[in-house]
């Protein structure tokens, strides 16, 4: 990991995905956690003040020691215990059948084992456990999709491996989820290369 990796690229994140615009996507993904909670790229906490009450435990996956750091001020303020316990969403530390919900909100774009991910989760996950997620990924027009597979490389190499072109419902089918609920849109006033979007919950069976 090089500095723009471990010094700036956090930073960016925190500030990109902290826009007072998302909070409304944040509150409407964890309302329905519930139980011991597995967070996949736990970032800078930005998800913390909307964990419900129903929320018994949350245990944190996030490589970026910098990003833990800048959550200290929303983890003082946490409605239920958080914990880093994992580094690397790929391979979790955990045993089988260890959380009843997961959350991952804007990280399966980056993750570079996405469907190692999803099968870690399905594993940790309880039978009938819920993955809540909202992502950004492949867009629902064609021509929109075109411009996402050509800036594609750009993105990447700008953001830390971000894609803008994954096809979540499909990694999610892939990896053996069922889609309970489902919504995909625009979030303007960003361009629709960048502004495509994924809201939903899956069930591990």
């Amino acid at each position: 990991m090089g500095i723009y990796s471990d010094q700036v690229l956090p930073r960016i994140v925190d500030v990109t995905c902290g826009i007072a615009q998302n909070d409304d996507k944040r509150q409407r993904v964890c309302a329905g956690l519930s139980g011991r909670v597995v967070e996949i790229g736990f970032g800078s906490g930005r998800n913390v003040p909307f964990y419900p009450t129903t929320v018994a435990s949350v245990s944190a996956v996030e490589p970026a020691d910098l990003g833990w750091r800048l959550a200290a001020r929303r983890l003082a303020h946490a409605p239920v215990p958080v914990e880093r316990a994992g580094l690397d969403g790929q391979s979790l530390p955990f045993p089988d059948d260890s959380f009843d919900s997961a959350l991952s909100t804007w990280t399966l774009c980056t993750i570079p084992d996405v469907d190692a991910a999803l099968r870690e989760l399905r594993r940790v996950l309880i039978p009938g456990g819920t993955l809540h997620f909202v992502e950004h990924g492949l867009a629902p027009d064609t021509d929109v999709q075109k411009w996402q597979h050509r800036l594609d490389p750009v993105q990447k190499t700008l953001f830390g491996g971000c894609h803008l072109d994954r096809d979540i419902r499909a990694l999610l089918e892939s990896a053996g989820f069922e889609i309970r609920e489902w919504e995909r849109f625009y979030e303007p006033p960003a361009p629709k290369f960048l502004a495509a979007q994924a809201l939903g919950v899956a069930v591990s069976p």
